[in-house]
Order: C-alpha cells, then sequence, then structure tokens
C-alpha cells in the first residue's frame, strides 16, 4: 500500500522546539546595517530579546510576540521601517513569503540548510537574496535559559534590501564555554 504525503502539512507542520532565542553576541552584527532613524519592527520579539533591548539603544522599535497575542500573520504595525529578528524555524517559509510581501527592508536569522531547500531560490528568484554569514555557529538559548550546545548547523541572516552588499562574512564573538570541573570550580575552555 502506497501512502500519499500531503506537501502542504510537511512544509507547514508545527515544530516543538520553535522557541529559541539569539544570544546578545547573535544580535551585535546587524545593528551596523540598520539604518539611522530608522523605526525597527521585531515581530518575534518580547520586550526582553536581545533584539529589542540593543536595536532600542540606536532605534526605535516595535517588538511584538505570539505571547502577547499578536500573530505575524495578522497584525503588521502602523509604521515601520525595517524588519529584524528570528523566526520559527519550522514553516520558515510562510514567515519569508510574509517578510516579503511588505516589500521593505528585513533581516531574520535562519539556518544556513534551508539554502539547500527550494523555497529560498524560489521566493528570491526575483529578488535579491542577501546573507550576513558568520565564522562560528551560533548558540541559541533554550526558554529555560540554557544555552543550546546541541545545535549542529550554523545560521545566517537572511535579507532583502538591508546589506550594502549581497554576501558579508562577520566574526561572531561567541564568550567561550563554561564547563564544571570535579571540584565544583568553572573552567573555560577555548572555542
Amino acid at each position: 500500500m502506497v501512502q500519499e504525503l500531503d506537501s502542504g502539512k510537511l512544509m507547514y507542520s508545527v515544530g516543538n522546539n520553535d522557541e529559541c532565542y539569539t544570544p546578545d553576541y547573535g544580535v551585535k552584527p546587524i545593528l551596523k546595517y540598520i539604518p539611522e532613524g530608522a523605526t525597527v519592527w521585531c515581530p518575534f520579539d518580547t520586550i526582553d530579546s536581545e533584539f529589542t533591548k540593543q536595536i532600542s539603544k540606536q532605534n526605535k522599535v516595535i517588538a511584538t510576540h505570539i505571547s502577547m497575542g499578536i500573530d505575524f500573520f495578522d497584525f503588521e504595525p502602523e509604521y515601520w521601517d525595517v524588519m529584524v529578528s528570528n523566526p520559527p524555524f519550522t514553516n520558515k517559509r510562510k514567515y519569508f513569503e510574509r517578510a516579503l510581501s511588505f516589500g521593505k527592508p528585513f533581516a531574520l536569522i535562519m539556518t544556513n540548510t534551508w539554502l539547500n531547500d527550494s523555497a529560498p531560490k524560489q521566493l528570491f528568484k526575483d529578488k535579491d537574496l542577501q546573507l550576513l554569514m558568520f565564522d562560528k555557529r551560533m548558540k541559541f538559548i533554550s526558554p529555560d535559559g540554557r544555552d543550546n550546545d546541541k545545535i549542529t548547523f550554523s545560521s545566517s541572516y537572511y535579507c532583502y534590501n538591508i546589506l550594502p552588499k549581497q554576501i558579508i562574512m562577520e566574526e561572531l564573538d561567541v564568550p567561550p564555554k563554561k564547563v564544571s570541573t570535579k571540584s565544583g570550580s568553572k573552567a573555560v575552555l577555548p572555542l
């Protein structure tokens, strides 16, 4: 018996670990590309996110999050210039379709493995995909505050009309990993 797969269900499935947070060192590299005076919409962020904290030091920020009852697919701020955030990695195509539909600049973090998928090729076929790539992997933070050391992929900012050229390489200033020793003291290991 052959079972048919519903590609719509596969492409738009629900993930169980989509609520991961971007560390401060993951936000810093995009800051210099946000235009001075721009109002930045962070559609997947609370007021406590690193995006909101760091961007608000230089730009006006509108932070919205599903936990506030504000759904990215049903809401758009009255006025904003640039979108910067870390969307859920599940259903990534839907998030990028929506971001592109506004016709405004954006920088959204996404796994680099998505470049192997047909979706970015289709979505950016007639638009210039820009990438802000890094020399190291970004370790996202779990909802309970732990660093997620199990990240097996690298991520980049997938951008539209925000970078000065199509591909930019940046260094991530990842802090050294702290490990506990048998005596209970902390040791610092270089990455």
